[in-house]
């Protein structure tokens, strides 16, 4: 494998003079072979033209709900047509930055394999961000060229990025209108293995978002690890999701897993549960990718019949109660698939399926990588003890130009700042964010687990825990609630979530505080926000 000071492809070695110090560099694990790679690879020629080359140009490739349809072939060309306008027309070299913004749109999916092709640096950017945080990707990403739905345009030109060349695409009939005349033939850079291939930005909670970059290798093994292993799809497969294309859990589960074994995929805008319902439907959808919220809303709409297509359904980017799973499982037949991941790993590095899911554990360590749970100094502890997890494999953090890069990478280890249970089978058991703990009259509770004990009360439909100030005690459990249709949000039912909850866990770790809310603050990744939730609460005090 080839490391950081070697051949590169890149002309503009921005991201590559701005990749962590090699002391701050994650131990990289290469322990199946799945994972070993030429030395010189373009991700996208595999993703894309190796299906074409292989005789299997006319297998659908990507959809939408509005009727807009791509072939592998004519995939293909018209990444080739658009790597060719951006290299000839708007000079683009390898290791520029491309930033690309748009929902999730089959022009989307091309525009990310034609900077691949071009050797650019794919900055994929969530729709729903405003001109001061594109200020901020800018002032990160250092992008040389944009193309922007035509929808988006307004708001990125009231950001730093509008002095950029900027495409404007608004769908495949608007790209083909912008690429006429290009030609359909391309030779792909022919890129190092580990010359940067995309920068992903995490959702930014906790502070300002962090950069996370990651090689033409590394998009393809998350396919050859998770993929693989624990998804296994195959060529005849449909997918769709919710999560967008710029969140790396979107990018894995509706691009790279499908196109790596030459499957198709079903691009959504924006669903609802029950739109997603239908959609999964329509399409003849076998895998899912959504989070937990949206498969329990599915079946609390009774739309468990529409599901009967899936063969394989995803929950990620928070923990999966159990309580949903076994309903899930009991209504639809499917076993979901949990896992955890993280843009700083691309994708997930800890899941299970089939009959190797233990309900409400979130796995084992995927093939290819390591996990162990670790101290505060960083020691593994005992099988049964609660700890920070670390993990390693192919892929690992790389901040770019971030003096975070040290408490994420600790000894190469790359610490993911979630608190775990590892039991003696090498099942992974969450407990919490490790800075969500609550510490109430010196217990430590974990949020998680009082979420998971309440969600299983038919009132519940939403719920997240935090843990807010109290004099007494520090700080003490408090439930903020999303009540199910038809339920009245009574001190009556907040009595009965009381010793609910009393009758699930230890009483200790019941919520003394509860708040009813009609929604509850999510990012636009689709994660909850914790952090609000308690701001919130105690700016209104």
């Amino acid at each position: 494998m080839s490391q950081p000071g070697g051949y590169t492809a890149h002309l503009d070695t921005f991201c590559r003079d701005n990749l962590p110090a090699p002391a701050d560099m994650p131990q990289f694990v290469v322990d199946i072979p799945d994972v070993s790679y030429p030395d010189r690879l373009n991700c996208a020629t595999e993703l894309v033209t190796s299906h074409v080359t292989a005789g299997n140009g006319d297998r659908p490739c990507v959809s939408s709900p509005s009727g807009e349809r791509l072939t592998y072939s004519e995939a293909d060309a018209l990444s080739n047509q658009l790597a060719n306008l951006l290299v000839n027309e708007y000079g683009v070299v390898p290791g520029n930055r491309l930033l690309l913004r748009s929902t999730n749109k089959p022009w989307l999916l091309v525009a990310w394999l034609a900077g691949l092709k071009a050797g650019a640096v794919v900055v994929t950017t969530v729709p729903l961000l405003r001109p001061r945080e594109l200020d901020t990707i800018q002032s990160i990403a250092a992008a040389t060229v944009a193309m922007c739905d035509s929808a988006l345009l307004d708001g990125l030109r009231e950001s730093s990025l509008a002095s950029l060349p900027t495409l404007e695409v608004a769908d495949l009939d608007g790209l083909r209108s912008l690429v006429a005349g290009q030609p359909e033939s391309f030779e792909p850079i022919e890129t190092a293995a580990d010359d940067i291939a995309m920068l992903a930005f995490t959702s930014g909670t906790t502070g300002v978002p962090k950069g996370t970059l990651h090689y033409h290798r590394d998009v393809l093994a998350i396919a050859d690890t998770f993929g693989k292993y624990v998804l296994k799809p195959v060529a005849d497969d449909v997918f769709i999701g919710t999560p967008p294309l710029a969140f790396t859990f979107g990018l894995g589960g509706l691009v790279v897993f499908p196109m790596r074994v030459g499957a198709s995929t079903v691009l959504v805008e924006k669903a609802t549960p029950p739109e997603l319902a239908e959609l999964i439907e329509q399409h003849g959808v076998t895998v899912c990718f959504t989070a937990p919220t949206a498969y329990r809303a599915m079946l609390a709409a009774g739309l468990a019949p529409k599901l009967r297509s899936l063969r394989r359904a995803v929950s990620a980017g928070e923990h999966l109660p159990r309580a949903v799973w076994e309903d899930f499982c009991q209504q639809t037949g499917v076993r979901l698939i949990d896992g955890i991941g993280s843009t700083e790993m691309l994708h997930i590095f800890i899941s299970s399926a089939d009959d190797d899911i233990r309900p409400g554990s979130t796995g084992r360590a995927v093939p290819g990588f390591q996990a162990k749970i670790v101290d505060a100094a960083g020691q593994e502890v005992p099988r049964g003890t609660e700890g920070r997890l670390a993990v390693r494999g192919p892929v690992g953090c790389r901040y770019l130009a971030d003096d975070r890069q040290g408490a994420y990478v600790q000894d190469g280890w790359n610490i993911t700042g979630d608190t775990f249970m590892q039991d003696e089978d090498g099942y992974f058991w969450y407990r919490a964010r490790s800075d969500d703990m609550i510490v109430s009259s010196g217990y430590n509770i974990a949020g998680p687990e009082v979420e998971e004990a309440l969600i299983a009360h038919p009132a519940v439909s939403e719920i997240a825990v935090v843990g807010t100030p109290d004099d007494e005690r520090g700080h003490v459990v408090h439930a903020f609630i999303v009540t199910a249709p038809g339920t009245e949000p009574t001190d009556e039912l907040q009595a009965e979530l009381q010793e609910f909850a009393k009758e699930q866990i230890a009483p200790y770790k019941y919520p003394r505080r509860i708040t009813f809310i009609d929604e509850l603050p999510k990012t636009n990744t689709g994660k909850l926000q914790r952090s609000r939730l308690r701001q919130d609460w105690e700016a209104a005090r």
